[in-house]
């Protein structure tokens, strides 16, 4: 028989800004902020095709941004403010 683990996974809240979205371009602009860190993003998603600047903690980022909106890409209106939760203590 399994026991559930007293220690709780690491969470994090990531906070999503859409600043610009072109159905005609196929893409979506935004910012995104997690802990300290904080990004501008590009989502071209006829290409699926995510790009994140800057560098500096992107790897952390990247992959559960991109479940986001994949997720979520026909809910998301520029000006619009949504969050998400990341697996992991950033």
């Amino acid at each position: 028989m399994f026991r559930e683990s007293a220690v709780s996974l690491p969470q994090t809240t990531a906070y999503v800004r859409i600043i610009r979205q072109s159905l005609q371009e196929g893409k979506i602009e935004g910012e995104v902020s997690a802990a300290d860190y904080h990004w501008w993003f590009q989502w071209q998603f006829r290409q699926n095709r995510l790009t994140v600047q800057p560098s500096l903690g992107r790897a952390l980022i990247i992959e559960p941004l991109g479940r986001f909106l994949e997720r979520c890409d026909y809910q998301l209106e520029p000006g619009g403010d949504y969050q998400f939760i990341v697996r992991a203590k950033l």
